[in-house]
């Protein structure tokens, strides 16, 4: 119905309408379906062996290991008595 208004009106005004209303029109967005067929998040959880936590583990990485460099230049670990006075005096109100 509204096109129907909007061509008599252009022939009434003698405007040409078309060319603007490419330029003017708003945006439009739309709802998009879900994927999910079922309520369960398990279903959306993809990854290796169908997702299965208990099966990841036996595709772990191996333990990161630095470089000769990194490790050269690492600093002496602290004894217990230095981390326990460390962690009292970042603790103290």
């Amino acid at each position: 119905m509204s096109s129907v208004v909007n061509t008599i009106k252009d022939k009434v005004t003698g405007k040409d309408n078309s060319s603007n209303q490419n330029q003017e029109s708003e945006q439009t967005f739309s709802i998009q379906p879900h994927p999910a067929k079922t309520n369960d998040p398990r279903d959306l959880q993809g990854g290796n062996f169908g997702g299965d936590p208990k099966v990841g583990a036996f595709h772990a990485r191996d333990p990161y290991v630095p470089a000769p460099e990194i490790k050269d230049n690492m600093p002496p670990a602290k004894s217990r008595e230095e981390l326990r006075a460390r962690a009292a005096e970042l603790n103290k109100e």
